[in-house]
């Protein structure tokens, strides 16, 4: 936060010392023998002789205060790097004796970790690495994955090979908006974040945005075992079905008055009549359907999460009822302005109401590290 001000002190004293070394301590002298006041010497030799430098100073302090990024968290280098390894059926207990603690004992032996631990659970180990502050972020990385790579043959059987995902201290967002509005669902909410998010992504130094709260958009299909049974189809064929028609692909081209065609088979299932209308089988010489085996539905899914907005005792329009919201957090890129990012996305989202987002729709902004970093 101070590192503009510390810029600006040192601009201004490396400024000043070659114009105070100019002054010569004779010209004092002389001055003040010829009967002129220490004022008067000071108004008409030393400030004259210092201006250029003081305003080059000056100039140079406010470039530094305008130019250093604002920061409200500091940009301190911890490489930290998560693992994920998935070995479905195991007991957390089995997941904790053949993949965590191996994996535990591996990554200690890598120069300039300071921590490892890791959490198992019932098919699945996570097991975190942090190196000591300092450490390059590239060469954590490259250590990590060689130490992992040159031991892939002691991953037990059924276990996965591991995922690694770097986190920084650039993933945490520094600004946060929550959506909502009287009358709108969650799915609503969710299709409208959605829209916004796209605006967001096209903001200079943007960089990873996470949507929380809302539903997904989803085809529910739900199997009627007793339909199954009397066309002689299974769960496993359906599946095969959906694989095979829920795809596009060039089948060839041809060409003709000078012109190319290419011709196109196949296409992608957009909505519940397409999957109705999908032939998953063959029962008497008849193809089967979807619709005769199944329910299908396209709506919201089931929520992973919740987010509700409402205001407390202390806002005078407090009502104590709750809405639903979503919330859309944006991060930004490294050495970037927070309160240049943070603003920018704002007026981004403002400058897409009436379009992408409805006119009535309230947006609250529930974090701006932008705006705190301004008033330090």
């Amino acid at each position: 936060v101070y590192t503009r001000w510390m810029l600006a002190c040192l601009y201004d004293i490396h400024g000043n010392l070659p114009a105070l070394e100019a002054v010569k301590p004779e010209w004092r002298e002389a001055a003040l023998n010829l009967g002129a006041s220490r004022w008067t010497y000071l108004r008409r030799v030393e400030i004259p002789i210092l201006m250029p430098a003081i305003i080059a100073s000056l100039l140079l302090g406010v470039f530094a205060v305008m130019k250093t990024p604002r920061e409200e968290d500091p940009q301190i280098v911890v490489p930290m790097i998560d693992i994920f390894v998935s070995m479905r059926g195991s007991s957390a207990q089995e997941v904790e004796q053949r993949v965590a603690i191996p994996m535990e004992k591996l990554l200690k032996e890598i120069p300039g970790v300071e921590y490892v631990y890791s959490t198992s659970m019932p098919g699945q180990a996570l097991v975190t690495v942090r190196y000591y502050v300092g450490v390059s972020e590239n060469d954590a990385v490259v250590r990590t994955y060689n130490k992992l790579y040159s031991n892939f043959d002691r991953i037990p059987p059924g276990a996965s090979r591991p995922l690694i995902k770097v986190r920084s201290i650039f993933d945490v967002p520094i600004l946060a908006m929550t959506f909502w509005g009287r009358g709108y669902s969650s799915h609503e909410l969710r299709q409208i974040v959605e829209k916004a998010n796209v605006a967001v992504k096209q903001v200079d130094n943007v960089s990873e945005t996470t949507i929380i709260g809302g539903t997904r958009r989803e085809l529910r299909v739900t199997l009627n075992p007793q339909r199954l049974a009397a066309y002689h189809l299974s769960p496993g064929a359906i599946a095969r079905a959906f694989q095979l028609s829920n795809q596009r692909s060039i089948s060839g081209s041809f060409a003709q008055e000078n012109r190319e065609f290419v011709v196109e088979t196949g296409r992608f299932i957009s909505d519940a009549g397409d999957a109705r209308n999908m032939v998953v089988g063959v029962f008497n010489g008849q193809p089967v359907y979807l619709g005769d085996v199944a329910d299908v539905a396209d709506g919201p899914g089931e929520h992973s999460n919740y987010v509700l907005f409402g205001y407390g005792g202390a806002v005078k329009k407090a009502s104590g009822d709750e809405y639903p919201a979503v919330t859309l957090a944006v991060a930004k890129r490294r050495s970037t302005d927070a309160a240049i990012v943070a603003k920018a996305v704002i007026d981004k989202v403002d400058s897409v109401r009436g379009g992408a987002i409805p006119g009535n729709q309230q947006v609250t902004v529930k974090r701006a590290d932008g705006q705190t970093a301004e008033k330090k």
